[in-house]
């Protein structure tokens, strides 16, 4: 049995062990929150080593095809990964709660399901169909423009990204950046992680509150120029895509 099957139930642990109200605070100050340790590094380079089996994945994507960056990604075909699904519905789970109260604060009318499944019935019914969790590979001098993972109608306020490399020792540079901008305020935020570590972050908009009233912040998120070595992460999206 395979360290990512052995190791599946270890997911829900991991979760539990996480400080979630300071995650969710951090999430509504800053739009992200890292998540230490979701992964252990056996996990992390099966993970990895995933990325060379075709059979495991629904398509390829060279981004400099399309003006994303350089680099590749691969998306997942379902079933996904045991790990990956377990850890992906239980994340939902916790994220849920904070995405429904942005959209209350926000004035937005959508409120999410509960659960995972209930979601993509959701999306699913409106033909999205595809499923969009992916493994993104980094080589020397690759990286990922600033964007947004939309993908339809349906889109799920936040996503996850772990880490499968260690930085320092397999590759150099590679930082994962957040921007968010409004009419009043652009900042940029660098996002420490090391192997296995998740980070929680916006999708789309999140609120901000002003002195009056809550504004809407749009969130972008990319990596920075890999400068040496390798660079493999999983990408966590909640929504499928058409």
């Amino acid at each position: 049995m395979s360290p990512c099957e052995s190791d599946a139930r270890m997911s829900i642990p991991a979760l539990q062990a996480q400080d979630w109200p300071a995650i969710e605070q951090s999430l509504y100050t800053d739009g992200n929150a890292l998540l230490p340790a979701l992964l252990t590094a056996a996990q992390c380079e099966e993970l990895a080593a995933m990325y060379e089996q075709d059979q495991h994945f629904r398509t390829r994507v060279v981004m400099a095809r399309h003006g994303f960056g350089l680099g590749e990604y691969k998306y997942f075909a379902y079933p996904l990964p045991n790990i990956l699904a377990q850890l992906r519905e239980a994340l939902y789970s916790r994220l849920a709660p904070v995405a429904n109260h942005w959209n209350r604060l926000m004035g937005v009318d959508v409120r999410y399901p509960e659960t995972l499944p209930a979601f993509l019935d959701r999306c699913h019914a409106a033909g999205q169909i595809r499923p969009t969790p992916l493994i993104l590979k980094y080589g020397e001098g690759d990286y990922n423009c600033l964007h947004q993972d939309l993908y339809g109608d349906h889109v799920f306020a936040l996503q996850v990204a772990i880490l499968l490399d260690r930085p320092g020792i397999d590759f150099t540079g590679g930082e994962f950046v957040m921007t968010q901008s409004s009419t009043s305020e652009r900042r940029v935020d660098v996002v420490p992680l090391r192997q296995g570590d998740g980070v929680a972050f916006t999708v789309n908009q999140r609120p901000v509150q002003g002195r009056r009233t809550t504004r809407r912040v749009a969130m972008r998120h990319g990596v920075s120029q890999v400068r040496s070595g390798h660079r493999y992460t999983v990408g966590l999206i909640f929504h499928d895509a058409r």
